[in-house]
């Protein structure tokens, strides 16, 4: 009875790890992950005390870990945005995790972005989106077994929105974009789904447009299998969301934003 008894409390213990994640270079609070499930900003942030300690992650490194603070409101103009101070916060930091757990058990690999296959299939995905000959500009493309089942997806992030600055205008161009995109082998064949994105076949006049990138692809529940953190931003602020890519479908966890 007494070994039994050690055992549900061992396994409560460990269905019980509360992972709160931060955006590093923001400080902004995302929420939690719990029991594989996530925990919205407005309700981790009541479980924080201040002391917490964070693993650290840029796209391709772990970067040691870093101090808590008591979290606080961001201010204006997003008051209900959490920020949990951290200490140290290194430049090339993306995202902390507070779990114990190493959440990035695989390594994302970047690969040149002028591979015809690729440049194909970013034209083709962006006309079944209604864009007619699309001129296409992938910015980043990265190769990562999200699984863990010794298959590689292809990530890819292409934007063209025609600014000769390279910066997000306050509105569309007909024929631009943003999207990030992934490509999987499902069944013995290739796939290709929108994580996140946006497509203009027409003009749009002060729409905000936002361009998307991935920021890191980590292990946020500590299940092995690897979410992905796509950053987005517009010309008056930004977001950066967490999801869930698997097989089935692609589902999103927590997101946190910022902007006038």
């Amino acid at each position: 009875m007494k070994v039994f008894t050690f055992l549900l409390l061992a396994a409560a213990a460990l269905g019980a790890d509360f992972a709160p994640i931060v955006e590093v270079d923001t400080q902004f609070l995302f929420g939690a992950m719990e029991n594989g499930k996530p925990v919205l900003a407005e309700k981790a942030v009541k479980r924080l005390r201040g002391d917490e300690t964070f693993r650290l992650y840029s796209l391709t490194a772990a970067l040691g870990e870093a101090k808590a603070g008591k979290p606080e409101s961001a201010g204006e103009p997003c008051p209900d945005v959490s920020v949990v101070p951290l200490t140290p916060k290194p430049p090339d930091g993306v995202i902390a995790i507070g779990g114990q757990w190493n959440a990035l058990p695989r390594v994302p690999k970047a690969v040149g972005t002028k591979q015809p296959v690729y440049v194909a299939a970013v034209k083709a995905f962006l006309e079944s989106r209604g864009l007619h000959n699309p001129a296409v500009k992938i910015e980043q493309i990265l190769r990562i077994d999200l699984d863990g089942d010794g298959e590689e997806e292809v990530l890819i992030s292409a934007t063209n929105y025609f600014s000769k600055d390279g910066r997000v205008p306050n509105a569309s161009s007909a024929g631009s974009y943003s999207c990030v995109i992934e490509r999987r082998v499902v069944k013995g064949e290739v796939r290709t789904r929108l994580i996140e994105g946006e497509f203009y076949p027409k003009a749009k006049t002060f729409n905000a447009p936002s361009r998307y990138q991935v920021a890191a692809v980590l292990d946020v529940d500590g299940d092995g299998a690897m979410e992905v953190i796509v950053a987005s931003n517009y010309y008056e602020g930004g977001a950066t969301t967490i999801y869930r890519c698997g097989a089935g479908k692609i589902i999103e966890l927590l997101s946190v934003a910022c902007g006038a």
